[in-house]
Protein backbone atom coordinates (compact mmCIF):
# COMPACT_ATOMS: atom_id res chain seq x y z
CA UNK A 1 0.00 0.00 0.00
CA UNK A 2 1.17 3.30 -0.95
CA UNK A 3 1.84 5.49 2.25
CA UNK A 4 -1.29 6.60 4.25
CA UNK A 5 -2.03 10.29 4.29
CA UNK A 6 -2.60 12.84 6.59
CA UNK A 7 -4.30 15.95 7.32
CA UNK A 8 -3.23 18.36 9.71
CA UNK A 9 -6.62 20.67 10.24
CA UNK A 10 -4.83 24.46 11.24
CA UNK A 11 -6.97 26.86 12.40
CA UNK A 12 -6.09 30.73 13.73
CA UNK A 13 -3.51 30.58 16.65
CA UNK A 14 -2.59 26.62 16.35
CA UNK A 15 1.10 26.28 16.22
CA UNK A 16 2.31 22.64 16.73
CA UNK A 17 1.13 21.89 13.28
CA UNK A 18 4.92 21.85 11.64
CA UNK A 19 6.19 19.43 14.34
CA UNK A 20 2.80 17.42 14.39
CA UNK A 21 3.90 16.89 10.49
CA UNK A 22 7.72 16.18 11.05
CA UNK A 23 6.50 13.51 13.26
CA UNK A 24 3.81 11.90 10.96
CA UNK A 25 6.59 12.00 7.92
CA UNK A 26 9.39 10.76 10.38
CA UNK A 27 6.79 7.57 10.51
CA UNK A 28 6.95 7.32 6.89
CA UNK A 29 3.34 9.31 6.19
CA UNK A 30 2.75 12.04 3.73
CA UNK A 31 1.42 14.95 5.90
CA UNK A 32 -0.21 17.93 4.78
CA UNK A 33 -1.29 20.89 6.69
CA UNK A 34 -4.62 22.63 5.42
CA UNK A 35 -6.68 25.49 6.94
CA UNK A 36 -10.12 24.60 8.77
CA UNK A 37 -11.60 27.20 5.41
CA UNK A 38 -10.12 25.28 2.62
CA UNK A 39 -12.05 21.92 4.03
CA UNK A 40 -15.54 24.12 4.97
CA UNK A 41 -14.97 25.00 1.22
CA UNK A 42 -14.82 21.08 0.33
CA UNK A 43 -15.35 18.57 3.19
CA UNK A 44 -15.96 15.83 1.04
CA UNK A 45 -11.85 16.30 0.75
CA UNK A 46 -11.47 15.06 3.96
CA UNK A 47 -12.12 11.20 2.51
CA UNK A 48 -8.83 11.66 0.50
CA UNK A 49 -6.96 11.03 4.06
CA UNK A 50 -6.59 8.00 5.88
CA UNK A 51 -5.76 10.29 9.21
CA UNK A 52 -6.54 13.48 10.61
CA UNK A 53 -5.17 15.50 13.47
CA UNK A 54 -5.77 18.52 15.10
CA UNK A 55 -2.53 19.71 16.46
CA UNK A 56 -1.97 21.71 19.35
CA UNK A 57 -2.05 25.33 19.83
CA UNK A 58 -4.40 27.88 21.04
CA UNK A 59 -6.84 28.26 18.62
CA UNK A 60 -9.21 31.37 18.09
CA UNK A 61 -7.25 32.85 21.59
CA UNK A 62 -8.92 30.20 23.45
CA UNK A 63 -11.82 32.52 23.80
CA UNK A 64 -15.21 31.34 25.31
CA UNK A 65 -12.88 28.41 26.36
CA UNK A 66 -10.08 26.42 25.11
CA UNK A 67 -11.09 24.65 21.80
CA UNK A 68 -14.25 25.76 21.79
CA UNK A 69 -14.63 27.84 19.04
CA UNK A 70 -13.12 25.57 16.81
CA UNK A 71 -15.69 22.91 18.07
CA UNK A 72 -18.31 24.72 17.17
CA UNK A 73 -17.36 24.61 14.10
CA UNK A 74 -16.69 21.19 13.82
CA UNK A 75 -19.96 20.31 14.59
CA UNK A 76 -22.05 22.80 12.77
CA UNK A 77 -19.70 22.56 9.36
CA UNK A 78 -17.89 19.44 8.85
CA UNK A 79 -19.67 16.98 11.57
CA UNK A 80 -21.35 15.13 8.91
CA UNK A 81 -18.55 14.52 7.04
CA UNK A 82 -16.53 13.48 10.21
CA UNK A 83 -18.89 10.86 10.78
CA UNK A 84 -18.48 9.52 7.47
CA UNK A 85 -14.24 9.41 8.07
CA UNK A 86 -14.57 7.81 11.18
CA UNK A 87 -16.96 5.05 10.37
CA UNK A 88 -14.92 4.28 7.47
CA UNK A 89 -11.72 2.99 9.81
CA UNK A 90 -10.33 5.64 9.38
CA UNK A 91 -8.30 7.66 12.55
CA UNK A 92 -8.60 10.89 14.20
CA UNK A 93 -6.05 12.26 16.73
CA UNK A 94 -6.08 15.44 19.23
CA UNK A 95 -3.52 16.91 20.76
CA UNK A 96 -3.89 19.32 23.46
CA UNK A 97 -5.51 21.70 21.81
CA UNK A 98 -7.25 18.95 19.36
CA UNK A 99 -8.17 17.07 22.31
CA UNK A 100 -9.66 20.20 23.89
CA UNK A 101 -11.17 20.35 20.41
CA UNK A 102 -12.36 17.25 19.69
CA UNK A 103 -13.79 16.56 23.35
CA UNK A 104 -16.19 19.50 23.45
CA UNK A 105 -17.29 18.71 19.54
CA UNK A 106 -18.71 15.13 21.36
CA UNK A 107 -16.58 13.05 18.88
CA UNK A 108 -14.52 11.12 21.78
CA UNK A 109 -17.58 11.07 24.25
CA UNK A 110 -21.08 11.61 23.28
CA UNK A 111 -22.93 14.75 24.81
CA UNK A 112 -26.25 13.79 26.36
CA UNK A 113 -29.24 15.07 24.19
CA UNK A 114 -31.09 16.74 27.09
CA UNK A 115 -28.05 17.65 29.01
CA UNK A 116 -25.47 18.46 26.30
CA UNK A 117 -21.43 17.77 27.12
CA UNK A 118 -20.36 15.24 30.19
CA UNK A 119 -16.70 14.80 29.86
CA UNK A 120 -14.82 18.48 29.30
CA UNK A 121 -11.65 19.64 30.19
CA UNK A 122 -11.51 22.59 32.61
CA UNK A 123 -9.01 24.99 33.77
CA UNK A 124 -6.12 23.50 36.08
CA UNK A 125 -6.73 22.99 39.98
CA UNK A 126 -3.08 24.76 40.17
CA UNK A 127 -4.96 28.25 38.49
CA UNK A 128 -1.79 27.72 36.33
CA UNK A 129 -0.52 27.13 32.95
CA UNK A 130 1.46 24.19 33.10
CA UNK A 131 4.36 23.32 31.15
CA UNK A 132 6.72 20.25 32.36
CA UNK A 133 7.26 16.46 31.60
CA UNK A 134 5.64 13.96 32.52
CA UNK A 135 5.19 10.23 33.27
CA UNK A 136 2.38 8.41 31.77
CA UNK A 137 0.76 5.22 31.77
CA UNK A 138 -0.61 3.21 29.02
CA UNK A 139 -3.52 1.04 29.20
CA UNK A 140 -4.07 0.28 25.06
CA UNK A 141 -6.89 -1.59 24.59
CA UNK A 142 -8.12 -1.23 21.23
CA UNK A 143 -6.80 2.26 20.31
CA UNK A 144 -4.15 1.27 17.25
CA UNK A 145 -2.34 4.71 17.95
CA UNK A 146 -1.44 3.37 21.59
CA UNK A 147 -0.13 -0.32 20.56
CA UNK A 148 2.61 -1.42 22.48
CA UNK A 149 2.90 1.13 25.15
CA UNK A 150 3.55 0.53 29.09
CA UNK A 151 4.98 3.84 30.03
CA UNK A 152 5.95 7.06 28.35
CA UNK A 153 7.46 10.59 29.50
CA UNK A 154 6.11 13.83 27.09
CA UNK A 155 5.89 17.21 27.82
CA UNK A 156 2.55 19.13 29.26
CA UNK A 157 1.69 22.90 28.10
CA UNK A 158 -1.67 23.37 29.11
CA UNK A 159 -3.79 25.52 31.23
CA UNK A 160 -7.28 23.86 30.40
CA UNK A 161 -6.18 20.13 30.92
CA UNK A 162 -8.45 18.48 33.81
CA UNK A 163 -10.48 16.10 32.89
CA UNK A 164 -14.33 16.36 34.58
CA UNK A 165 -16.50 13.97 34.17
CA UNK A 166 -20.66 15.53 34.98
CA UNK A 167 -21.25 12.32 37.18
CA UNK A 168 -18.91 9.71 38.86
CA UNK A 169 -20.93 7.12 36.77
CA UNK A 170 -19.69 8.44 33.79
CA UNK A 171 -16.13 8.34 34.76
CA UNK A 172 -16.16 4.74 36.07
CA UNK A 173 -17.91 3.79 32.70
CA UNK A 174 -14.89 5.48 30.52
CA UNK A 175 -12.56 3.39 33.05
CA UNK A 176 -14.43 0.20 32.48
CA UNK A 177 -14.80 0.48 28.73
CA UNK A 178 -11.07 0.95 28.36
CA UNK A 179 -11.86 4.41 27.14
CA UNK A 180 -9.43 5.87 29.77
CA UNK A 181 -5.91 4.88 27.81
CA UNK A 182 -3.65 7.26 29.38
CA UNK A 183 -2.59 8.29 32.56
CA UNK A 184 -0.54 10.36 34.54
CA UNK A 185 1.68 8.39 37.02
CA UNK A 186 5.07 8.74 38.89
CA UNK A 187 8.49 7.94 37.14
CA UNK A 188 8.18 4.55 39.38
CA UNK A 189 4.22 4.01 37.79
CA UNK A 190 2.13 5.08 40.97
CA UNK A 191 -0.61 7.40 40.79
CA UNK A 192 -0.23 10.70 43.00
CA UNK A 193 -1.71 14.28 43.41
CA UNK A 194 -0.17 17.43 42.29
CA UNK A 195 2.53 17.64 40.03
CA UNK A 196 1.87 13.83 39.24
CA UNK A 197 -1.34 14.63 37.89
CA UNK A 198 -0.43 18.47 37.04
CA UNK A 199 -4.02 19.44 36.17
CA UNK A 200 -6.16 17.59 38.64
CA UNK A 201 -8.22 15.13 36.16
CA UNK A 202 -10.22 12.71 37.54
CA UNK A 203 -9.28 9.22 37.64
CA UNK A 204 -5.47 10.85 36.32
CA UNK A 205 -6.73 10.52 32.90
CA UNK A 206 -4.11 12.18 30.53
CA UNK A 207 -6.49 10.35 27.44
CA UNK A 208 -9.14 9.29 26.33
CA UNK A 209 -10.47 7.49 23.20
CA UNK A 210 -13.80 7.27 21.73
CA UNK A 211 -15.89 3.64 22.04
CA UNK A 212 -13.69 2.12 18.87
CA UNK A 213 -10.38 3.21 19.97
CA UNK A 214 -9.94 4.73 16.28
CA UNK A 215 -10.36 8.40 17.65
CA UNK A 216 -7.58 9.44 20.40
CA UNK A 217 -7.10 12.80 22.28
CA UNK A 218 -4.57 13.58 24.57
CA UNK A 219 -3.01 16.79 26.68
CA UNK A 220 0.63 15.49 26.35
CA UNK A 221 2.47 16.26 23.34
CA UNK A 222 4.09 13.02 21.32
CA UNK A 223 5.04 15.57 18.74
CA UNK A 224 7.69 17.14 20.71
CA UNK A 225 9.11 13.89 21.39
CA UNK A 226 10.16 12.41 18.70
CA UNK A 227 13.96 12.59 18.81
CA UNK A 228 15.35 11.83 21.77
CA UNK A 229 17.60 15.34 21.68
CA UNK A 230 14.23 16.77 22.17
CA UNK A 231 14.42 15.61 26.38
CA UNK A 232 16.07 18.32 28.14
CA UNK A 233 18.15 15.63 29.68
CA UNK A 234 18.89 13.64 26.55
CA UNK A 235 22.79 13.67 27.06
CA UNK A 236 22.37 13.33 30.71
CA UNK A 237 20.07 10.47 31.03
CA UNK A 238 21.76 8.69 27.35
CA UNK A 239 18.21 8.55 25.70
CA UNK A 240 17.61 6.55 23.00
CA UNK A 241 17.97 8.07 19.43
CA UNK A 242 14.17 7.77 18.87
CA UNK A 243 11.78 9.70 21.60
CA UNK A 244 8.91 8.39 23.15
CA UNK A 245 6.25 9.93 21.27
CA UNK A 246 7.47 8.86 18.11
CA UNK A 247 5.83 5.65 18.30
CA UNK A 248 2.05 7.13 18.58
CA UNK A 249 3.02 8.03 14.91
CA UNK A 250 4.35 5.12 13.92
CA UNK A 251 1.28 3.07 14.80
CA UNK A 252 -0.89 5.15 13.42
CA UNK A 253 1.07 4.90 9.98
CA UNK A 254 0.98 0.85 10.59
CA UNK A 255 -2.84 0.70 10.77
CA UNK A 256 -2.96 0.94 7.28
CA UNK A 257 -0.34 -1.48 6.07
Amino acid sequence: MSKPRVLILRAPGANCDEETQFAFEQAGAVAERMHINRLRENPKVLLQYQIMTIPGGFTYGDDVAAGKILAVQLQHFLGEILRQFRDRERLILGICNGFQTLLKAGLIVPPDLDEGPVVTLAHNTSGKFEDRWIHLEATPGKCPFLQGYQRLHLPIAHGEGRVVCAQDWILKGLIQAGQAVLRYVSSDGRAGSYPINPNGSQGDIAGLCDATGRVLGLMPHPERHVLGTQHPQWTRLGLAEEGDGLRLFHNAVAYFK
